[in-house]
């Protein structure tokens, strides 16, 4: 049993949760089911209700109330059995704070002045209290203006890093809660938070970055909630009755990197015998409308996994250059003992140029982390407040010999549930599905990032636009994105512009006052889509809706009666390989047919989810919509023997893959598009725009074998070449790294940039073969498509359902397929030479004779 999107039940903010379950291999089709809820010491069972539904499920029982707690637990029965199954184990839900009127925290910081304009020393604040007796139960309530992480009796409370995240902050806070019962003692208790700036005041963005953003405080909002065994409560909060003192860490930036000095630190500062004297002060309370506080939709940022060092290079001058192997996004952890005052200092790059750290990249992003040490033992140290991106790291002033076993990389991402997984015959393939996946992790940290080391680090829109297929299938991100697109609908201007980033920060000249871009504000109408198609909930698409309508309604008024979107500032193919490093927005592809064509798209995507919402008069006007712009666009941008106005790859792909042409053209179309990646030896020739989409429109219209040699071209500009030359993540441009070995000189070099790494997507459906053919998987297609000399592939993904998987077999033309389908799914597998064949659930071993094209 789950509960909508999130990982456990704790806090959750909806007063009726939906529920679902998966069952297991082997149980049958489930034809009917049973609810029972405990709360209060009473149960409650539904009795048998008849039918399949078994994802998101509506709660069975009366709404929760605020802190309320009820277990739930499920029998189902199936075609196979008059008998019902065993009930599933009972799994518990809480409700955290659903109502304003149940905070009494506010804001609480140093009070000491302090110079906005300046870099702040991070604040510690502490409360001591006392309890009666042991209490039976005892939740925190925690968030903050910045970031923080609380201590209770010495002991950290709960795992997250940078909580509570990344939010619009003045009109949705995060807050988390936890369950603190063994935290807590009878007799002397102290409940203490150290502070950092974060998104919320720190310096952030473009050119130097913009400091105080959402305000010039860094607080905590804090409520401890304790119950003892005689339903008595006790109810402590962030008031004026708090404390706080100068932290031992002395400064700390997401960009900059963090500075800690030991020899200020007290082990024992929040409990309630203090070590070390401390000049603890009266907090300055801030204010907090409680209406603006929202339980998590996803889970947090955590450590999800440790990375030892491959390589340590004494330079000879006092440092040591440290190789992990693998970009990743994260901190180092220390294990060191030195004298007291030693100074250490980490700094860190994505790759080396003549053998040290290649820095240009990051721009103003210091990536700079500083230890000084106390003297007192062995210290274990990693920065709180701070991430990354690096595969390589300068140590400066080790004490002594540095050991693999003293420096270990921790990698931090919103710690999402894997659900898909690819390999195939190719080393080469997998280690480009591996580069996805890690830039994946790197830049889903709370928002879906563009990168993760330089001075940036946004919520660009355009970019998980062409990416959610993809990231749906590798992890379980519904959640994540529906929390972030609430905040899209948030920063949408009231003429329907969708912002290029989201949280929006100041991005003057180029990005700020906010215009409307095509591709970038699509992700309105087609990131909800694809995330109800993958995980087949109804309210990924209900919620967003409005937002979508806008901005369609604002792309028709922009076209006007002609329907061709031909006006204003767009970014087009953005990153098209032919555009100069210094313009990466004059590519090949005239950026109005890039416009157009997506106006087509969003408008027909808005016309399907109305239809899904069962509007029909909405999904008849954009239906309406949609092909008016369809008409404009041919008559503009098709010639009449079938060739683009752009006579490029991304035109033919966009006009391809969104079904804008005739059935006469579309052929003719995919056949040039053949000709112009066969006329430059399949090297990649598209941006942003047109490359999740050629492998496709090539494959659509009967050229597989010319998609299998623009994937596996090693020349740049080629995915296999980034591969090639080392990477282990997406490159943000195809030659970040030139074949001499020299940094591009672009001023947007990132090395760990997910939006190019969209082909695996094709990789999972094409190659692999998995597609969800119904919302949520419920209908599932095993679709292979063999070639470019690949003899073996193997596909899993953990649908709502269960798991599907795929692994195909070619031995000379035999080609075996091993296929799973979930219980409460049908498939249909499609090999190659066979007719269709419907599948239950279960395993299934299939075989077909078929024969591999050559490309000429």
């Amino acid at each position: 049993m789950s509960f909508e999107h999130l990982p456990d039940g704790l806090g959750i903010g909806i007063a009726s949760p939906r529920l679902s379950w998966a069952l297991p291999s082997g149980a049958g089709h489930q034809v009917a089911y049973e609810l029972e809820t405990g709360r209060n010491g009473t149960t409650r069972r539904t009795g048998r209700l008849d039918g399949t539904d078994q994802i998101l499920v509506a709660w069975p029982d009366e709404p929760l109330a605020s802190r309320e707690r009820a277990t739930v637990r499920v029998r189902v029965w199936t075609a196979d059995s008059d008998a019902p199954s065993a009930w599933s184990e009972a799994r518990a839900v809480e409700a955290g704070l659903l109502t304003p009127a149940d905070w009494r925290a506010v804001p609480v910081g140093a009070g000491w002045e302090e110079d906005p304009q300046a870099e702040r020393r991070p604040a510690q604040v502490r409360k001591d209290f006392r309890l009666d007796r042991t209490p039976t139960r005892a939740r925190l309530y925690v968030s903050a203006h910045g970031l923080y992480e609380v201590e209770i009796n010495g002991r950290p409370v709960g795992d997250e890093a940078l909580a509570p995240g990344w939010t619009v902050y003045p009109k949705r806070l995060r807050y988390r809660t936890h369950d603190v019962t063994e935290h807590l003692t009878q007799g002397a208790n102290t409940l203490g938070a150290w502070l950092a700036d974060g998104w919320y005041r720190g310096k952030y963005g473009f050119d130097g970055g913009t400091r105080n953003i959402y305000g010039t405080d860094q607080s905590l909002i804090a409520q401890l909630e304790v119950t003892y065994d005689d339903g008595t409560t006790l109810v402590i909060a962030t008031d004026r009755s708090w404390t706080a003192a100068p932290g031992p860490i002395v400064s700390s930036g997401l960009y900059e990197g963090e500075a800690f000095d030991a020899r200020l630190h007290d082990p024992n500062w929040a409990t309630p015998a203090p070590s070390m004297p401390r000049d603890w002060t009266p907090v300055r309370t801030g204010r907090r409308d409680p209406a603006t506080l929202v339980a998590p939709d996803g889970p947090a940022v955590r450590c999800t996994q440790q990375v030892a060092p491959i390589a340590i290079t004494p330079t000879g001058d006092g440092r040591h250059l440290l190789d992990f192997g693998q970009n990743l996004v994260g901190r180092l952890r220390l294990h060191v003992d030195g004298p007291a005052g030693t100074v250490i200092t980490l700094r860190h790059a994505e790759v080396l140029q003549d053998g040290e750290l290649a820095t240009r990249p990051l721009r103003e992003a210091w990536a700079t982390d500083t230890l000084i040490l106390s003297g007192h033992g062995p210290l274990a140290w990693e920065p709180r407040f701070t991430l990354h991106g690096f595969r390589y790291a300068e140590v400066t002033g080790w004490p002594g010999q540095l050991s693999a076993e003293a420096v270990t990389a921790r990698v931090y991402h919103t710690d999402m549930r894997r659900t898909g997984w690819f390999e195939c015959s190719s080393p080469l393939v997998n280690r480009l599905h591996e580069n996805v996946v890690w830039s994946m992790r790197g830049n889903f940290v709370d928002i879906p990032t563009d990168c993760p080391q330089r001075d940036e680090r946004l919520g660009w829109t355009g970019d998980i636009q062409v990416f959610t297929p993809t990231a749906s299938y590798l992890y379980d991100c519904a959640g994540m994105l529906h929390s972030w697109l609430q905040d899209v609908a948030l920063e949408q201007l009231p003429d329907g512009t969708v912002p290029w980033y989201v949280p929006v920060i100041p991005g003057e000249p180029m990005w700020t006052p906010i215009h409307p871009g095509a591709a970038w504000g699509d992700v309105a109408t087609l990131t909800p889509w694809t995330l109800y198609q993958r995980f087949g909930d109804l309210e990924l698409l209900r919620h967003p809706y409005p937002m979508a309508k806008a901005w369609v309604d604002l792309v028709e008024r922009l076209a006007g009666p002609s329907r061709l979107w031909d006006t204003g500032f767009q970014l087009g193919d953005w990153l098209d390989p032919a555009a100069p490093p210094d313009d990466p927005a004059a590519g090949r592809t005239d950026r109005y047919l890039v416009a157009t064509a997506y106006f087509a798209h969003s408008a027909r995507h808005l016309a399907l989810s109305a239809a899904e919402l069962d509007n029909a008069a909405d999904a008849a006007r954009y239906n309406t919509l949609a092909d008016e712009i369809t008409d404009a666009f041919r008559r503009r941008y098709v010639l009449p023997n079938g060739r683009m106005t752009s006579d490029s790859p991304t035109a033919y792909a966009l006009a391809i893959a969104f079904r804008l042409l005739t059935d006469q053209h579309q052929r003719a179309a995919g056949d040039r598009l053949a000709e112009l990646v066969l006329a430059d030896d399949a090297r990649i020739a598209t941006g942003f725009v047109g490359t999740p989409l050629i492998c496709d429109a090539l494959t659509d219209t009967g050229h597989l074998d010319i998609a299998y040699r623009l994937l596996q071209q090693t020349e740049c500009p080629s995915w296999l070449y980034t591969v090639e030359m080392g990477a282990t993540t997406i490159w943000e441009r195809w030659d970040s790294l030139r074949p001499d070995g020299t940094l591009n000189p672009g001023g947007m070099t990132s090395f760990n940039h997910y939006a190019l790494g969209a082909v695996a997507d094709w990789l999972h459906r094409v190659v692999g073969g998995i597609t969800a053919a119904s919302p949520g998987y419920r209908r599932i297609s095993f679709r292979p498509r063999p070639g470019g000399g690949i003899t073996w592939a193997r596909a899993r993904h953990d649908t709502p359902y269960g798991t599907a998987s795929l692994a195909w077999e070619l031995a000379g033309s035999e080609l075996t397929a091993r296929i799973v389908v979930p219980e409460g799914c049908q498939g249909t597998a499609e090999l190659p030479g066979r007719a269709p064949i419907a599948l239950e659930a279960g395993e299934h071993l299939l075989s077909a004779s078929m024969s591999i094209e050559k490309a000429a």
